[in-house]
Order: C-alpha cells, then sequence, then structure tokens
C-alpha cells in the first residue's frame, strides 16, 4: 500500500496557507518551492511546508484533507501549532 500525506504550505509571513495531498511528498514540496505546484501556491509565494501528515488509505487522506480545507484560518494555525508551535519551516530529505 502507497503513503499518502496532505501537507499545509505557507508563504514567508504566515499569512496564507495552502492544503494539498500527494504520494511523493518531497517530490511535490520541491514542485511547489519552484513555482510548479499549483497556481495559487505559485501566486502568493506559498513554499513553506510547515504541516503534514501521512495515511497508508488514500480515501482516509482525500477525508482528511477535504476536513481541512472547510476550517476556519484559526483552527488550522491551532492544529500546526500542536506539532509545529513556532511554525517553522520543516526540511524534508
Amino acid at each position: 500500500m502507497k503513503t499518502s500525506y496532505v501537507y499545509i504550505l505557507t508563504n514567508k509571513y504566515r499569512t496564507t496557507f495552502y492544503i494539498g495531498i500527494t504520494s511523493e511528498l518531497t517530490k511535490r514540496i520541491a514542485e511547489h518551492q519552484l513555482g510548479k505546484g499549483s497556481l495559487f501556491t505559485a501566486k502568493y509565494n506559498l513554499k513553506y511546508l510547515i504541516y503534514y501528515e501521512e495515511f497508508l488509505d488514500i480515501q482516509q487522506a482525500i477525508k482528511r484533507e477535504k476536513q481541512l480545507k472547510s476550517w476556519k484560518k484559526d483552527w488550522k494555525i491551532d492544529l500546526v501549532k500542536k506539532k509545529n508551535p513556532e511554525l517553522k519551516t520543516i526540511e524534508l530529505i
């Protein structure tokens, strides 16, 4: 079974957020950082990974992505701060 990821990107000032899903997190983040991830992330310079979750079932990942996208901004920030209190960029190897 292939691992899937739900992730949250932000900009330098942590004012705008993007939630995405992928099966290749490192590759997808690299695409975002090169401005090739999506029009929205390129437009708002969203290239800093601050949060992600792993799933073994793609359907659960899709469900979680939809859930997070429906959340208020403050709820998303609170979620991220539970694992990443300073909203620091997560470096992937």
